[in-house]
């Protein structure tokens, strides 16, 4: 894993995240601790378990974000599933074991990149011989010249000269034909009876061994060709078992799932009808949760130190409601409160992709400079504050529908108009949205 240290996690969130500092710190302390842990003695390392993490708030405060920012900034596998894909064995869905065989498959991914970058110079070296080769191919009555020859060494003179246009990029838009093996799908054939994701391991090597890979001629420019030629010359230097046993440790030891929409699963044991496999979830939940083994097509993978960080709004159910051996699995609990005028003034202006850096840099594409008084910010996210309190609350994402609003005009007249300087000040934004705040039922649709 990356090397950050806890002030840096919550020093790269802030660039994105406004305020929830609580989950930003225990965020950032998890992410340490599984660096700490795997320079434990290994006998004391297979003790320490990982600290699972609940994230408890309304909608748009935070905490998907917090999860896909951390996604980008660590190099360990990481995966965001939402608990309502899920359903209990049994029932027609996709079951808990899946999250598992996803993350080792994103860790291969990953493994797989960095071997490639291991192996780049000697698989480009291959991948430009080929290219060679079939920009100069001997014809069905030539024979290998004998070393020294005059022809020899006019076909190496020719060579040469290619090699140096190929280099050059001169020749990237010719044509070339190649001979590429195309792996069938094991899933073809019943696509319509189930998805993939779905289909056990055992029966993935089943079809894979039954559908042997096609030989399939295809004409595509020097380069495209130069791409899939050195995919395959990467993969065939690649030693594919030692990538296969590489990936599955690090979902084992660095391997973190992020679960969102918790919340969506709590259920009690007497419920039924469309509710009746929620407390299964939960309960096939459980053991993955506090450590087993999953059967994957590359193998068995535990998942005894694979750090789980749970999201839920909980307005209609609590943790509580939670079964109480999943509870359990979750110590630590972390509150993220509601969005307020002044963080939102903040969402709107600090953050590296804040919403009104992004309408300035869209419309600059069409030569119009874009600007935003203070007073402009300030009312906006005082009516996003407002519409949240009159209707539902959605946090920061209120904001989308606010600014859009505002820009809509600017944003449609924008190629054609004349004057390319454009101030929005307070009384733009009230011209624009006071009717629809004003409005209670039309405030209801458009906000």
């Amino acid at each position: 894993m990356q090397e950050l240290t806890p002030k840096e996690v919550v020093a790269a969130l802030d660039r994105y995240v406004i305020g929830q500092e609580d989950a930003k710190r225990a965020v950032a302390v998890a992410i340490r601790n599984r660096w700490r842990r795997l320079r434990l003695p290994e006998g004391l390392r297979e003790e320490v378990a990982p600290k699972n993490i609940v994230m408890i708030g309304p909608t748009g405060v935070g905490k998907s974000e917090i999860a896909r920012r951390l996604a980008g900034m660590i190099n360990a596998p990481f995966i965001k599933v939402e608990a309502t894909k899920y359903t209990e064995v049994g029932y027609h869905g996709r079951d808990v074991e899946s999250i598992i065989r996803d993350l080792v498959e994103l860790s291969i991914g990953m493994v797989r990149s960095e071997q490639t970058e291991v192996v780049r110079d000697r698989a480009e070296t291959l991948t430009e011989e080929r290219i060679l080769d079939t920009l100069l191919p001997y014809a069905d009555h030539d024979f290998v010249d004998e070393p020294g020859s005059e022809s020899a060494q006019r076909r190496h003179r020719t060579r040469e000269k290619l090699r140096s246009q190929l280099r050059a990029g001169h020749l990237e838009d010719r044509e070339i034909r190649l001979t590429m093996p195309q792996k069938s799908s094991p899933v073809t054939a019943i696509a319509t009876m189930v998805s993939p994701g779905d289909m056990p391991p055992e029966l993935q090597d089943m079809f894979e061994r039954l559908v042997p890979d096609q030989q399939r001629d295809r004409t595509m420019t020097v380069r495209e060709a130069r791409k899939q030629i050195f995919a395959q010359e990467a993969e065939s230097l690649i030693d594919r078992e030692k990538t296969i046993q590489m990936a599955i440790r690090r979902a084992e030891d660095s391997g973190i799932v992020f679960i969102d929409e918790l919340d969506k699963v709590c259920g009690t044991e007497t419920m039924t009808g469309p509710d009746v496999s929620r407390q299964g979830v939960q309960r096939d939940l459980l053991p993955i949760v506090e450590g087993s083994t999953v059967s994957t097509r590359h193998g068995m993978v535990r998942t005894d130190h694979i750090l789980f960080i749970a999201a839920g709004a909980f307005t209609q159910s609590k943790p509580s409601d939670l079964m109480p051996e999943l509870q359990g699995r979750f110590p630590i609990r972390v509150g993220l409160g509601d969005l307020g005028e002044g963080e939102f003034v903040r969402i709107l202006t600090e953050p590296d992709n804040a919403l009104i850096k992004q309408q300035i840099a869209l419309l600059g594409t069409e030569g119009i400079e874009l600007e935003f008084t203070e007073e402009a910010i300030r009312e906006m996210a005082a009516m996003a504050h407002r519409a949240n309190e009159h209707l539902s609350n959605i946090g920061a994402r209120r904001l989308y529908t606010i600014i859009e609003k505002v820009v809509e005009d600017i944003s449609f007249y924008a190629p054609d108009a004349a004057n390319k300087q454009v101030v929005i000040d307070a009384d733009y934004v009230r011209m624009r949205l006071a009717d629809i705040m004003q409005d209670e039922k039309r405030s209801q649709y458009e906000l």
